[in-house]
């Protein structure tokens, strides 16, 4: 027969015993939550940067000045965008939205600066007859120039030229509005694929009768080499995509995701040796397919003649 004391030990077990069951079963409650949390949180996450962060065009306005703007370009609106990656986040509906998104704000100039469609997309003819047939109803009251990114191939040609847009690589054009007095557009080819050649397209400097005050516009796609050009070439104002400002930005640290080209200067804006500096966050989204806090965006600028009262 058992003693109180052995009676009491054993009931003191028993209760022991139950208070770690009671204890292990509020750990896996616990951790059941937390795990259907972490993945509640990861779905939304995802489904956030994949299909809510790459949709909802924003327009980014901005007003440049500059004493070296013509009179005649006082108060010209130009609309900048870059790296469309059709195919990727953007279908043919997209691209309908974006010319009206740019037309409705009536521009003098439109820029685009590369990456036109995404490399893992085959693009069928009819695509792209239906793509040149979009973007030839941008509209202009002087003219629309682009250039060539790292993924752009030989369709790029063939859609932009159809469209009315005139392709600088490595090539510049004296652009005129209502008087004699211009600005420089100077273009740059890819730097990813090697056909980059900095001393051709600012030949225009060389020449004899070159104005050495005009206000040039450079457009590019990579900027890896921006210091260089910077350090050897007069810009102004320099229009840049390809590194979609980083892709995934963190608060705080900036855009996670370099891309092959821009992986210095990524970041939206830059001011340095007396140019302005615009690296558009793109349109489409290529490689993973998301973005976070990089939303698709086009660039709305109108130039305006410092010191004028317009």
């Amino acid at each position: 027969m058992k003693t109180r004391t052995e009676k009491n030990q054993e009931i003191q077990s028993q209760l022991e015993e139950e208070q770690k069951q009671e204890y292990r079963k509020k750990v896996v409650c616990f951790c059941l939550k937390l795990i259907f949390f972490i993945i509640l949180l990861f779905t939304i996450i995802f489904l956030y940067t994949k299909y809510c962060s790459t949709t909802g065009l924003i327009v980014k306005e901005e007003r440049i000045k500059n004493e070296k703007i013509p009179n005649s370009f006082n108060g010209i609106k130009l609309v900048h965008f870059s790296d469309l990656y059709y195919g990727s986040s953007i279908s043919m509906e997209e691209v309908k939205k974006l010319v009206k998104i740019i037309n409705i704000r009536k521009p003098d100039l439109i820029v685009f600066t590369g990456n036109l469609i995404d490399p893992r997309y085959k693009i069928s003819t009819k695509e792209q007859e239906q793509l040149t047939k979009e973007l030839k109803k941008l509209d202009t009251t002087i003219g629309k120039y682009s250039n060539s990114g790292k993924t752009d191939k030989a369709a790029f040609n063939t859609i932009m030229s159809q469209s009315n847009f005139q392709i600088l690589n490595n090539d510049y054009d004296l652009i005129y509005n209502n008087d004699n007095n211009p600005i420089l557009m100077i273009g740059l080819s890819s730097l990813i694929k090697k056909e980059r050649k900095i001393e051709e397209a600012y030949r225009y400097f060389k020449e004899e009768n070159h104005n050495s005050n005009i206000y040039t516009i450079s457009i590019m796609s990579e900027t890896d080499d921006l210091d260089t050009i910077l350090n050897n070439y007069q810009n102004d104002l320099i229009l840049a995509g390809n590194s979609l400002n980083g892709q995934i930005r963190i608060p705080l640290i900036g855009g996670m995701i370099p891309q092959e080209g821009s992986k210095k200067y990524k970041e939206e804006y830059y001011e340095k040796k007396n140019t302005e500096i615009y690296i558009s966050s793109g349109i489409g989204s290529p490689d993973l397919g998301f973005r976070l806090f990089a939303r698709p965006s086009i660039n709305f600028f109108r130039l305006t003649k410092k010191n004028s009262p317009n």
